[in-house]
């Protein structure tokens, strides 16, 4: 993991590839060697979307970087989501000309959706709504 999060240092040229020690090129293959290890395991787990997204990233920090900078975003998303679900379903009241199965319906609807989003919902709580 540490290649992923600190990622490894490429030397600037050939040339300067060339002059390094024996113990140096060896830390290099293996450097090398761990990243192409670490973005193949990545890509194996991105949809074809989310791999454009990446697939001109040079390096498994590069990947992770735009990875974690993209989903950090969603996460914020995610939040206000929640948050606006939240206040919809303290606000949800049964209309005048609503049946009981119509409010039912649209409880388990918000109900749902907070819980599909990361919410953790009683159904103790979902009841007391409906009663």
């Amino acid at each position: 993991m540490d290649i992923v999060e600190d990622g490894y240092t490429e030397p600037a040229s050939k040339e300067a590839e060339g002059t390094m020690t024996e113990a140096q090129t060896t830390t290099l293959r293996a450097d090398r060697k761990k990243d192409c290890k670490a973005k193949s395991i990545i890509y194996q787990g991105l949809d074809e979307p989310t791999f454009e997204l990446i697939a001109s990233s040079k390096s498994s920090k590069e990947v992770w970087d735009t990875l974690h900078k993209t989903y950090k975003c969603a996460e914020k998303v995610k939040r206000i989501r929640l948050q606006t679900l939240r206040g919809e379903f303290e606000s949800l009241r049964m209309k005048s000309n609503e049946s009981i199965a119509e409010f039912y319906t649209r409880v388990m609807v918000v109900a749902n959706q907070l819980r599909r989003n990361g919410e953790t919902l009683e159904d103790m709580r979902i009841s007391e709504k409906i009663l």
